[in-house]
């Protein structure tokens, strides 16, 4: 009893002496939009110097009265969870002899809802506070607030929101003002009891671009195309089907239709071919090609055999009894005789063709593109059929055609060298998504440098194949591939001591994949370690890349968490260990020096591998709506592979997200991009928005 009179005193005696129930808090709200039906309210006080506001726990009965939060309840929202609050200052505190936990200038309380009604709704409720000093204590009376926010139609339904499902939530919210620009504020008007609401404007994310990457594949496979046509069983074909379509034509111009014709054939032979690609496999099932262990090893034994048949091991074949089919229908004229004509040159040369077209659809697929295949397979049947109409439109043209001779045999032996190459990339794919550290960088760049050095040697004359004839001299085609293969030899050399070689850096394992990433004997420079940011509780989750760029890896919440702490934009770099592109903007784009000021000063990057096989702890583990199933996540890149897909609707890498500590985008979403310019300006766009 004695203990309890004297608190009275004391509290009696703080009441006279501040004449009146001060405030000694000035709380401003805000909402921040989680999914179409849920909402977080929050409560971010400023508290008057020296004075302290105790947590929302219960200390002990005698100890101070905790922050309260009272919500007036209606059908047509759920509170979801208690109430949560910023980091608390713990100590024993000496009036009312017990443990308490309190905040200090600044507090944020947050209570999360679910609404249940696709109208605009207010939630109404009270709030009461107790403020100390060491000396005195006020009891502000409780104050009213409101709140008003808008369902959706999927609110009236038990959906759940993808977004809720994957959004990484953190107990403690720090307070930043900087991020209320991007939500509904509210300032509280404690004597009128009047909520001023200020509507600040919301970045909607946007459709990555694609159509550069639909470029870079068509352009490969009009490559590939071209390429097929200097192979023995497309090239002699080309005056045989022009001399038939102009002699067996009555006028020239027929001759001509019937040539257009056999052309738009093979078009659409190829492209169907790529479309049944992307219909069997699907957006999010294409992406996996890249990421897959077992496709990638699939593809990697594909593409040895293609090799092994361009160099002369065996001949890929289809059935001749099928073939033979074929080829009598093309004998009955009219149109679909032409288009069967067409699909008996895709079947005769099958064994030249199918290695590229492989390779090519491999490759495409791998992009998770949805229009990858399609593109190549228009790109390649692009250059396979231009000759057959054009040679048919100008047959003088005819004569400047070189004779067949063993040059054509010596192309296909150069394309076995380039698929043994190639085979290399998604061996070492397979390799990078497990790390198991076998095709090194410095193995890669070895097995490069001894390929195009026989390549090299070849082309020179130095050995032949078993289907090669003699070299009498070497014709100026002949020598410019080989310089280039000799200069791909010497070029690579230097990467076996640290070297970038940035001319191939997408296809060669990162520097960070090496033996010695810096080299035999090299070691970071002092001014990037000094780059790393001195703070006892984050410095240890963060890592340096090559480039000098201090980042978390695969670690979101921690990164979240500093970029709150230092009130910076979240960056997040959604890439992965067999993304091609996203080497490329490493090496490209990172490097510069404006770039890399702004990576390292103005935000805070977290990379979060989506082909990262290693597995999660089981307590981790999450079992999500992905792809029409219900399916239990259990490792590191399926994890961040499902937030990128259902947050923010994509599946390809590399994509950047510029974030602020609500977790909302502050700009268009960004794919890849090699212009340095436009990623500086897409940078400082982001970060504008945020100190907004």
């Amino acid at each position: 009893m004695l203990k309890k009179l004297s608190l009275l005193l004391v509290f009696v005696a703080s009441t006279l002496f501040t004449r009146a129930q001060e405030h000694k808090a000035t709380f401003k709200l805000s909402t921040k939009k989680v999914s179409d039906c849920e909402y977080d309210l929050v409560f971010s006080a400023t508290i008057d110097e020296g004075w302290h506001v105790y947590s929302v726990k219960k200390s002990a009965e005698d100890g101070p009265n905790p922050t309260s939060f009272t919500f007036k309840s209606s059908g047509d929202y759920e509170l979801v969870g208690k109430v949560k609050e910023s980091k608390t200052i713990k100590e024993h505190d000496k009036v009312f002899d017990v443990d308490v936990e309190y905040f200090v200038k600044t507090a944020v309380f947050t209570q999360r809802i679910k609404l249940k009604t696709d109208k605009k709704i207010t939630i109404r409720g009270k709030s009461e506070y107790q403020a100390c000093t060491e000396s005195q204590c006020v009891f502000p009376p409780a104050e009213n607030f409101e709140f008003s926010v808008q369902g959706t139609s999927s609110c009236n339904s038990s959906v759940g929101s993808a977004v809720t499902a994957t959004t990484a939530t953190t107990e403690t919210l720090a307070a930043n003002p900087a991020n209320d620009s991007v939500a509904e504020t509210a300032k509280v008007d404690h004597s009128a009891q009047k909520t001023v609401v200020e509507a600040a404007p919301a970045v909607s994310p946007q459709p990555v671009q694609e159509s550069r990457s639909w470029w870079g594949i068509f352009l490969a496979g009009f490559i590939g195309g071209f390429a097929a046509l200097l192979t023995p069983c497309v090239f002699p074909m080309i005056p045989m089907n022009v001399s038939f379509f102009t002699k067996q034509s009555k006028t020239k111009s027929q001759g001509i239709r019937n040539a257009f014709i056999y052309s738009i054939s093979i078009i659409i032979l190829y492209v169907t071919l790529g479309l049944g690609v992307t219909m069997i496999f699907g957006a999010g099932a294409l992406h996996t090609l890249s990421t897959n262990v077992w496709f990638n090893l699939a593809f990697f034994v594909l593409l040895l055999v293609f090799a092994f048949s361009f160099l002369g091991a065996f001949e890929i074949t289809l059935p001749s009894s099928f073939v033979n089919k074929m080829d009598a229908k093309s004998d009955k004229g009219g149109y679909m005789g032409i288009f069967f004509m067409a699909f008996t040159l895709a079947l005769v040369s099958f064994s030249c063709t199918g290695p590229i077209i492989g390779t090519l659809l491999v490759e495409a697929s791998s992009t998770g593109n949805m229009s990858g295949p399609f593109f190549g397979m228009f790109g390649f049947s692009l250059a396979l059929a231009l000759p057959f109409g054009l040679f048919a439109a100008f047959p003088g043209w005819m004569n400047s055609l070189p004779q067949s001779g063993g040059w054509l045999n010596a192309v296909k032996v150069t394309l076995g060298f380039l698929e043994l190459a190639l085979a290399l990339k998604f061996a070492s794919n397979a390799d990078l998504v497990v790390q198991a550290g076998i095709l090194t960088r410095e193995v890669f760049i070895g097995l490069w440098i001894v390929i195009f050095a026989m390549l090299t040697m070849y082309l020179l004359g130095m050995f032949k194949t078993s289907h090669d004839s003699d070299v009498k001299h070497l014709s100026v085609s002949r020598l410019l591939v080989a310089l280039c293969a000799f200069f791909i030899t010497i070029y690579m050399i230097p990467g076996l001591w640290g070297a970038p070689l940035k001319l191939f850096s997408g296809i060669l394992p990162p520097l960070e994949y090496s033996e010695s990433p810096h080299g035999f004997g090299g070691s970071h420079s002092t001014a990037v370690n000094t780059a790393v940011p001195k703070d006892d509780e984050f410095d240890k989750y963060m890592e340096i890349n090559k480039n000098g760029i201090v980042h978390f890896k695969n670690d979101y919440d921690r990164a979240l968490a500093y970029a709150r702490k230092v009130g910076k934009p979240l960056l997040i770099d959604f890439t992965g260990h067999a993304c091609a592109n996203c080497r490329k903007t490493e090496d490209y784009v990172w490097p510069d020096p404006e770039v890399t000021k702004r990576l390292n000063n103005n935000v805070v990057l977290v990379s979060l591998y989506v082909d990262d096989k290693r597995e999660l702890d089981p307590k981790d583990y999450m079992t999500v709506n992905w792809y029409g199933k219900e399916r239990q996540i259990t490792d590191i890149g399926d994890k961040f592979k499902y937030m990128e897909e259902s947050i923010y609707k994509q599946s390809t890498q590399p994509l950047y997200v510029l974030v602020d500590g609500n977790e909302k985008p502050l700009n268009q979403i960004r794919g890849y991009d090699p212009s340095i310019e436009d990623y500086i300006k897409w940078l400082d766009e982001g970060v504008r928005n945020y100190k907004k």
